[in-house]
């Protein structure tokens, strides 16, 4: 029996790249899918595969507004699912989940999502599980840090809390910082509001691969998993991955995130974010409760999350892949240019490094490589990237 062709679904953060994935996965397989953000243009908007763009009040700064507003649409659309793709609107969507019972949130309820998108909290949890992290100095007020100077060899990386923090009904955006000496880290302190009055991690810094474990659970049991490393990120010494290759998830990654995952009890996907050193040892880095930028190698390898994470949340009897395509590729054409930028402007580096990475940059066709956002079956959300890239840049100038 094949599946409703007129199950719609609601995608929201239409504007990310794990949105338009997700667009892609279940609009392919016949559900009528309706895309949001908060505005109309979007990347996910763009795709063929999705039926309407919706524009909806900010979470971010109305998060009142947006409650409202996504009530009002799950009635008026008849919503069978919301698939909330960042860790703003799950947060806000999670916390008033009682004005949405008519409607399925595939996502783990509200003190799950919190607990792993706390990074106090979840370092907390790995230390007492034994588990490999870099040495960590919880920083609970900025005074707290004079009592730990003594004891931090540099360079360090200095981690917010949360990823967002809820202040003043909007949400704060916070990044990760590097010092390389006290006084450097106490200008970033001072510098960043979500150094200076909330809650922080200084960690050691780790030498090491980029290497993500996705994994989709149900009811506190594992349904399936899936691993990547980071080959270039944007800004290079660490951040978004812009090209990416699926390879084999080492017992030691399969033992650290099954030990947190487990512990609470997970329902859901989630990406297990590890730094994986020369010795083999991963590291925790975080844990990402939602859906996450490279999804689509995930896809391209053989593991369709979305639709795995539909089955399991409308009762479907599941049958997860046994394994998947390693070796897979996922290039994002403008964030490696944009890492391409960042490197040129670098005034360390030479121009013999520049070069090779602009000679890296021109390669175009590798082999098992594929672009995540220009699909020949979907080429309009490429067209749209690029004139926005354009429009940014331009601006820029």
């Amino acid at each position: 029996m094949g599946l409703p062709v007129l199950k719609k679904i609601l995608i929201l953060d239409a504007k990310q790249r794990s949105a338009l994935a997700t667009t892609r996965s279940l609009g392919a397989k016949g559900f009528y899918i309706i895309t949001a953000d908060n505005s109309l243009k979007t990347l996910s908007g763009a795709s063929r595969f999705s039926k309407q763009s919706l524009a909806y009040p900010s979470p971010q700064f109305q998060t009142d507004a947006f409650i409202t507003y996504l009530q009002s649409t799950v009635k008026q659309y008849k919503i069978d699912f919301v698939f909330p793709m960042s860790e703003i609107t799950c947060a806000v969507i999670l916390k008033n989940r009682v004005q949405f019972q008519d409607v399925v949130i595939p996502v783990a309820d509200f003190d799950k999502f919190d607990f792993l998108s706390d990074k106090f909290a979840l370092f907390k949890l790995a230390i007492s599980l034994g588990l490999p992290v870099p040495e960590t100095h919880f920083i609970e007020q900025p005074g707290d840090i004079d009592a730990v100077l003594d004891l931090i060899q540099f360079p360090v990386v200095l981690k917010p809390a949360r990823s967002r923090i809820y202040s003043n009904n909007s949400w704060i955006d916070t990044t990760v910082a590097f010092a390389y000496s006290s006084d450097e880290l106490k200008t970033q302190i001072n510098q960043h509001i979500y150094f200076r009055d909330y809650p922080f991690m200084v960690q050691s810094y780790i030498e090491g691969i980029g290497q993500g474990l996705f994994a989709l659970y149900k009811e506190g049991e594992p349904v399936c998993f899936f691993s990547h490393k980071r080959i270039k990120e944007k800004p290079p010494q660490g951040g978004v991955s812009v090209l990416s290759e699926s390879v084999a998830a080492t017992p030691a990654m399969l033992h650290s995130a099954t030990a947190l995952l487990h512990h609470i009890k997970w329902d859901g996907v989630a990406m297990v974010e590890f730094k994986v050193a020369a010795d083999g040892t991963p590291y925790l880095m975080e844990i990402n409760a939602r859906f996450w930028g490279s999804l689509q190698l995930a896809i391209d390898s053989g593991v369709d999350f979305p639709y795995l994470l539909y089955q399991v949340y409308s009762g479907e009897n599941i049958k997860p892949p046994v394994d998947y395509k390693k070796g897979i590729k996922l290039r994002w054409l403008f964030g490696d240019l944009d890492r391409l930028i960042i490197i040129f402007k670098d005034s360390g580096l030479s121009l013999s490094n520049k070069l090779k990475e602009l000679v890296n940059f021109c390669k175009f066709y590798q082999p098992g490589m594929r672009y995540e956002i220009n699909r020949l079956n979907d080429l309009k959300p490429f067209f749209f990237e690029f004139w926005e890239y354009i429009k940014v840049n331009l601006l820029r100038i």
